[in-house]
C-alpha cells in the first residue's frame, strides 16, 4: 500500500501555525520580491483572491477582503517541511519526499490493520505537533495514491481528509471523477491533445483504444502511468538524492537595474552562494553559467534572455575562483548591450564532480590556498551565523536585495526572532 501525503495550502499554514489567530480568516503568500501569490488559505481561495496573480492587481481586493499578506519565508517553510517528513518516518521509514510539501509512502512489511485510522493518526500528530493541516491518500500504486489525495482533500468533511481507494469499485469511481488535466504526469499540452481524443478523464487515460497514443505521445512513461491507474504497482519509490547534478541562483531584482557595479554585486553574490554549497555537499564544479534577463515588455526586442558559460580546466568550489569568472562572464554579456537594463540575473554551476576525486591539471591548477581559506570562511560563518564573511565587492549588509515588505521572523531556524509569549 502506498500513500501520498500532501500538507494543505503549505505556506500559508506555516505561517499560521505561529499565528493562531489567523485560524478561519484569509491569508496569502508572495512570491520572491513579493511579486505574485504562490499560496493561499482555503479562505483566501473562497474570497476569489486568484493563484499566482501579480500583487499589485490585486491590491485593492485584497485590501477589500481583508486579506493578511506575508512575504515568503524559506528558512521557516524548509525547517517545518523537516518536521513534517520526520513525524512521518516514524509511521514508515519507506519515505520518498516528494518536494516540500508532499511525500509518498510505502507499507510494504508494515502491520497495519485499519489504513483510515493509521492515516487519521498521522493527520492528528502533525497537526497537534506542528499545527499543520495535511490530507492522506491511500492506495496500491503511487499514481492512484494522487488521485485518492485529491479526493481526501476535496472533500474534507466526508473523508476527514483520509481516502483509501482499495477496491475495483472505488478505483473506477474515483478515476471517473478526476479530470485528465490532474493526472499525475499530464501537462497543459498533453491535455490539449488528450481532450482532442476525447479523453476527458483518469478512466478515459486507461481505455484500451487509447493506449497507441499514449505510447505515441508519452512512450514508457506514459503507459507506466497507464498501469499504475489500472492499479499495477510499476513505479517504487525513489532514493533521496542528497547530492545535486547543478546549483542555481537566480533571483529577480525589486527594481531593474544596468548599472555595472550593482550587476556585479549581485552576480557575484550568486557565485559566492553557489560555491557554498558546492563545498557543503562536498562537490566541485566545472561550468560557470551567468545568465541576465531584460523586461521584453519594456523593448522592442525579441532577445531577452541573456546567458554564457565558462569551462574551468579544473574543478573548483573556490568562491574566489567562481565569482570572478562569473563576473568576466558578466562583462562579456554586457559588451554591445549598455543602457539595457535588467530585472533578473542568476548564476549556474555544473558539471559537478565529488571533491574528493576531481581530476588535477598538469599545467594549471587553484591556487592551494583557497582550499584552506575556504574552510576558515566555512568554520567562521558557521560559528558567527549567516554569512558574514563575504567578498569585498558583495553588499556587507544584504545577501539577497528583495522587497520583503511582510515578512514573518523566522521563528525556528533564528533564535533572535524565536516566538515571544507574554504572560499575564
Amino acid at each position: 500500500m502506498y500513500a501520498l501525503v500532501d500538507c494543505n495550502n503549505f505556506y500559508a499554514s506555516c505561517e499560521r501555525a505561529f499565528q493562531p489567530k489567523l485560524i478561519g480568516k484569509p491569508i496569502v503568500v508572495l512570491s520572491n520580491n513579493d511579486g505574485c501569490i504562490i499560496s493561499r488559505s482555503d479562505e483566501a481561495k473562497t474570497a476569489g483572491i486568484p493563484m499566482g496573480a501579480p500583487e499589485f492587481k490585486v491590491r485593492e481586493q485584497l485590501k477589500e477582503k481583508n486579506v493578511t499578506i506575508f512575504s515568503s519565508n524559506y528558512p521557516l517553510y524548509g525547517d517545518l517541511s523537516n518536521r513534517v517528513m520526520q513525524i512521518l518516518e516514524q509511521f514508515s521509514p519507506n519515505i520518498e519526499i516528494y518536494s516540500i510539501d508532499e511525500a509518498f509512502m510505502n507499507f510494504d512489511g508494515i502491520s497495519v490493520t485499519d489504513f483510515n485510522e493509521y492515516g487519521l493518526q498521522m493527520k492528528s500528530q502533525i497537526l497537534q505537533w506542528l499545527s499543520i493541516p495535511i490530507s492522506i491518500g491511500f492506495a496500491d500504486t503511487k499514481a492512484l495514491s494522487k488521485v485518492a489525495n485529491k479526493i481526501a482533500r476535496k472533500f474534507p468533511e466526508r473523508t476527514k481528509g483520509v481516502y483509501i481507494i482499495n477496491t475495483e469499485k472505488s478505483r473506477i469511481k474515483a478515476l471517473k471523477w478526476t479530470k485528465i488535466e490532474d493526472v499525475w504526469g499530464i501537462g497543459f499540452r498533453l491535455t490539449k491533445k488528450a481532450k482532442l481524443r476525447n479523453i476527458k478523464t483518469a478512466y478515459d487515460f486507461t481505455l484500451p483504444e487509447h493506449e497507441s497514443w499514449i505510447r505515441k505521445e508519452m512512450g514508457v512513461t506514459g503507459l507506466r502511468l497507464k498501469q499504475e491507474l489500472e492499479g499495477k504497482s510499476v513505479l517504487t519509490l525513489e532514493p533521496i538524492s542528497e547530492q545535486k547534478k547543478s546549483i542555481a541562483i537566480t533571483r529577480s531584482f525589486p527594481k531593474q537595474i544596468s548599472d555595472f557595479d550593482l550587476l556585479k554585486e549581485r552576480v557575484s553574490t550568486f557565485a559566492s552562494v553557489c560555491a557554498e554549497k558546492l563545498r557543503k555537499q562536498k562537490s566541485c564544479c566545472h561550468t560557470v553559467i551567468v545568465m541576465l534577463v531584460i523586461d521584453n515588455h519594456k523593448y522592442e526586442s525579441n532577445k531577452y534572455y541573456f546567458n554564457s558559460a565558462i569551462s574551468l580546466p579544473f574543478a573548483t568550489n573556490s568562491m574566489l575562483t567562481i565569482s570572478n569568472t562569473a563576473v568576466s562572464i558578466l562583462k562579456k554579456l554586457l559588451e554591445g548591450h549598455e543602457g539595457l537594463k535588467f530585472k533578473k540575473a542568476g548564476v549556474i554551476v555544473s558539471g559537478l564532480t565529488p571533491e574528493n576525486s576531481k581530476q588535477f591539471h598538469m599545467f594549471e591548477d587553484e591556487n592551494p590556498k583557497h582550499l584552506q581559506l575556504m574552510q576558515t570562511i566555512d568554520s567562521l560563518n558557521a560559528k558567527i551565523g549567516g554569512r558574514k564573511i563575504k567578498l569585498g565587492n558583495q553588499n556587507l549588509k544584504k545577501t539577497w536585495d528583495m522587497n520583503q515588505n511582510h515578512l514573518s521572523p523566522r521563528y525556528t531556524t533564528n533564535f533572535n526572532e524565536i516566538l515571544e509569549i507574554k504572560c499575564h
